[in-house]
């Protein structure tokens, strides 16, 4: 199969419009004030949109109809319209595609997790940063259709905010709940939308009226290893949880399933991870998607362990979903219980990722936004 090249910088479209999630406080103060209103406005307008994640401005009734028609068009517009949501999982798992705009589709999924013994139920929702995605991972149905454009900081946030009404509203089996995590897995390479994505964590860390004040320990950013925007974002201080798209241990194969691995290898991720870990104090994980007779051998189960046993790191095994005219098959059962169970004979910790949206082609390296 024929790698497509690796893009960083996307394509340029029609820049969408601005929308209150764009700014942070000061700056929609000042937006509400340009337009004649008072600045504790912009206060009202965050508590709805944050607070109770409301997006369409006529629900707005604790404003006066003349300030919400004024603020409806210069800081609400519409970012996105609902083509179809889809439903698997008896009902506790829902992807939904948005057309944006200028046309461009993305995709979310919404996903509820039952408490168990030991924790607590959790409704999580996987985001899109990029309208596809230029890393070009052949197992990735996004990778390979290749990237359209950045999204817009609101076009992130307001996927945050949908879900987080959707689940208050009980759209997911087991009635009405609270969004408790988000995860940057969906659609994109979030790194390679840094400045956007740092902003959008600042909108679901940052308490009303600045965002939605999310726990940070709630909030998973995934990568395929930009070595620069990991320290980047270690930088920002924000210490939510790292994951790294690791797929391989070795720098020949994952050249092939990891193409930005001919820029950063191996070595050079995890070292960017383990600063990250170092200071942020927090174990980022690994994510390896198991593919049949491509990176399950045990020498390469043994390999990655002699890597991860010294660190602050844990792997989540993905078992491989299956994309439109894939040449590769998930690992065997047994063949994965044996690299589970390699890794852990070296000290380190592991666990096998549970598979939503499978059926509805909304698991991880299924998403592909087609109409």
């Amino acid at each position: 199969m024929t790698a497509l090249p690796l893009v960083f910088e996307a394509p340029r479209r029609g820049r969408p419009p601005t929308h209150l999630a764009d700014l942070d406080v000061a700056a929609r103060r000042a937006a509400v004030t340009d337009l004649g209103l008072p600045a504790f406005r912009a206060d009202q307008l965050a508590r709805q949109y944050f607070g109770r994640f409301e997006g369409d401005p006529a629900a707005m009734t604790d404003l006066p109809a003349a300030v919400r028609d004024t603020l409806a068009g210069a800081l609400l517009p519409r970012l996105s319209t609902e083509v179809r949501s889809v439903e698997t999982d008896s009902g506790t798992t829902r992807k939904t595609l948005w057309r944006l705009h200028d046309g461009a589709l993305v995709e979310s999924v919404l996903m509820r997790y039952p408490a168990r013994a030991g924790s607590r139920e959790r409704i999580t929702v996987c985001i899109s940063s990029q309208a596809g995605c230029g890393m070009a991972c052949p197992f990735c149905a996004t990778g390979q259709g290749g990237l359209t454009r950045n999204l817009s900081t609101a076009e992130i946030v307001d996927q945050v905010r949908a879900a987080a009404r959707a689940a208050a509203d009980g759209v997911l089996t087991g009635g009405p709940g609270r969004l408790s995590n988000v995860v940057f897995m969906g659609m994109g390479e979030p790194l390679a939308n840094y400045s956007r994505v740092a902003a959008t964590l600042h909108r679901l860390i940052d308490p009303a009226p600045a965002g939605f004040g999310l726990s940070r320990r709630s909030i998973t950013v995934s990568t395929v290893g930009v070595v620069p925007a990991i320290g980047r974002l270690a930088d920002e201080g924000l210490d939510v949880t790292l994951a790294v798209s690791l797929h391989a241990p070795d720098d020949g194969l994952r050249d092939t399933l990891v193409p930005v691995n001919t820029r950063w290898k191996v070595a050079e991720v995890l070292a960017a991870a383990d600063d990250y870990a170092a200071r942020t104090g927090r174990r980022y994980s690994i994510e390896y998607a198991m593919i049949r007779d491509i990176n399950d051998q045990p020498w390469r189960a043994d390999l990655l362990g002699d890597l991860l046993a010294p660190r602050l790191a844990h792997v989540n095994l993905i078992p491989l979903n299956p994309t439109p005219g894939s040449q590769w098959d998930a690992s065997p059962i047994d063949v994965e219980r044996e690299f589970v169970r390699r890794l852990e004979a070296r000290g380190v910790s592991v666990t096998v990722r549970d598979t939503r949206g499978r059926e509805i082609d909304g698991a991880c390296g299924q998403l592909a936004a087609t109409p």
